[in-house]
């Protein structure tokens, strides 16, 4: 079981669409479903410690839709970068010698509370660009699809 644990909801249509979509192409791989936590206001004009209160709770929002024997993949912009290929590796290593209960949990616009962050079991960066949270549901799914299609030998990651 995959399940993307996320702040907000996704409110773009065309990557709704792209969601729904990948979310169909994944159905013969494995079971997935998304979480929405509510996301806080994060105003412009907010001080740095009203953002550390937004932030500490959607991370408690976060934390406890969490369970306790879950793989934790936390998407940080403070963590390691890895390709499409080792992310398949990765994902297969932890469904074989570890768990097949993997949590993605993706934060909101303030990114994650530290609480998340320490619950974290592996943290990934996508990037060194700067993407919206829900950008980032969609290119977690495609590179979800990306590392079972790769798993199994099968086209599509060229």
């Amino acid at each position: 079981m995959i399940r993307i644990v996320a702040v907000g909801k996704c409110k773009e249509k065309a990557l709704v669409c792209c969601i729904q979509e990948y979310l169909k192409r994944l159905q013969p791989y494995c079971r997935l479903e998304i979480v929405e936590v509510e996301e806080q206001p994060a105003l412009q004009s907010n001080s740095a410690a009203e953002n550390a209160a937004v932030m500490l709770k959607e991370g408690r929002s976060l934390l406890a839709r969490i369970r306790p024997e879950e793989y934790v993949i936390v998407l940080d912009l403070h963590g390691t970068m890895i390709s499409s290929e080792q992310f398949a590796q990765k994902l297969q290593e932890i469904m074989t010698y570890q768990t097949s209960h993997i949590t993605f949990v993706i934060g909101g616009s303030l990114g994650l509370s530290e609480e998340v962050v320490k619950r974290a079991d592996f943290r990934w960066k996508f990037s060194d660009l700067t993407f919206t949270h829900q950008m980032i549901r969609y290119l977690l799914v495609e590179q979800l699809y990306r590392a079972f299609k790769i798993q199994r030998n099968e086209p599509y990651h060229k």
